[in-house]
């Protein structure tokens, strides 16, 4: 599971001219998926996004996290995340778990966020063409892999 972290002031996902997510200051997901993912990847996920200290203290210091400064998650599903590029310059999405494996494993990334946090996380549309619109706050991004715990 790959997850790309952005810390942002704002972040919105639009499916047909439609927002059906948006949030203010806080993290915004982009979620992966492979087929070996399961159950122990997304503990792992929602345990280092929730714990990850991305935010400034009175100091301004990173020294805060999501819940500490009453931040929003926005999650967005991306296939994408799994592209590879080691045969041509067409990118093969053979790594990335098919929709029907992937969709179970991003609502229960969803449901773990929503649980934790004690409030809905807005996303995206599951295997829709989504416009992502965000102001990048820092900006800081950052990859997150369950396959290369750091």
């Amino acid at each position: 599971m790959r997850v790309v972290v952005q810390r942002v002031r704002q972040a919105a996902v639009t499916v047909d001219a439609q927002i059906t997510g948006q949030i203010g200051h806080g993290l915004l997901l982009l979620a992966g998926f492979e087929a070996a993912d399961g159950v122990a990847d997304i503990d792992w996920m929602v345990g280092k996004i929730l714990r990850a200290r991305l935010f400034a203290d009175p100091q301004g210091v990173m020294n805060l996290t999501l819940q500490e400064v009453g931040g929003e998650l926005l999650a967005v599903s991306q296939f994408t995340l799994y592209a590879s590029f080691k045969k041509g310059s067409r990118p093969s999405w053979s790594r990335a778990a098919p929709g029907p494996v992937a969709q179970p494993l991003f609502e229960r990334l969803v449901e773990r966020l929503a649980a934790a946090l004690g409030k809905p996380v807005p996303t995206g549309v599951f295997g829709a063409a989504m416009e992502v619109s965000l102001v990048n706050d820092g900006p800081l991004t950052l990859l997150l892999d369950s396959r290369a715990v750091e």
